[in-house]
């Protein structure tokens, strides 16, 4: 493995792991703080951007700021990264954002180690992250090729515009699905049910099938 993939690599795990941290942080202050769910998830949603425009300014110029499967699928198909390299990203994808959780739950001095029990599966809600992750890849693609400079504010802010208009609250990553099965906090999916977190994972994989894209620059 060369130096240049190893700093790779390492980048998208640190990011992925910044963005859970955020998500699921941000979750359970928002949690504690508001009585009302969509004062939560306001907060919780404009966490999230905020995260998503810092880590992608910093992780950019290293990795490509993917920290998402379905980014660097898309990215594959269109010939931006090698595919060889984008299967090794998967892993520290997936690695990180758990790892970021967990980093949430001691920061919060929550258990380190759960299985969330909140389940979310419907029909609806697998379309969600369908839309949601189409238009994920759409921003990129149009972003990338007109105003790469506006990347990074364009993404975040489709995320969280994402989070109210999607009824999945837009999760757009198979990575970030994963790891929330292992919090049972604001953030968490439950992952006993076979059409729970299987069925959020694999619905935003079919986004780059239909809208291909690039990457973060």
């Amino acid at each position: 493995m060369s130096v240049g993939l190893t700093r790779r690599l390492i980048g998208e795990g640190l990011g992925s792991a910044f963005l859970l941290a955020a998500v699921v942080g941000s979750g359970i202050m928002a949690d504690r703080l508001f009585a009302h769910e969509g004062l939560a998830l306001l907060a919780n949603s404009l966490a999230t951007g905020a995260a998503l425009v810092m880590l992608i300014y910093t992780f950019g110029p290293i990795s490509g700021a993917h920290f998402n499967p379905v980014v660097t699928l898309a990215e594959a198909i269109n010939g931006g990264v090698p595919r060889r390299i984008g299967a090794w990203y998967v892993v520290p994808q997936i690695m990180g954002a758990v790892l970021g959780v967990w980093s949430a739950h001691a920061m919060f001095g929550e258990r380190i180690f759960m299985l969330s029990q909140y389940a979310r599966t419907s029909p609806g809600l697998w379309f969600s992250e369908f839309i949601a992750t189409f238009g994920l890849i759409a921003v990129i693609t149009g972003c990338s090729r007109r105003r790469p400079d506006a990347l990074p504010l364009a993404v975040a802010a489709y995320i969280t515009a994402a989070y109210w208009f999607t009824a999945s609250t837009s999760f757009a990553n198979p990575a970030v699905t994963l790891a929330r099965a292992f919090t049972d906090t604001f953030a968490g999916i439950r992952p006993t049910r076979p059409r729970s977190s299987s069925g959020r994972c694999s619905a935003p994989c079919r986004g780059p099938f239909c809208c291909g894209g690039s990457p973060l620059p």
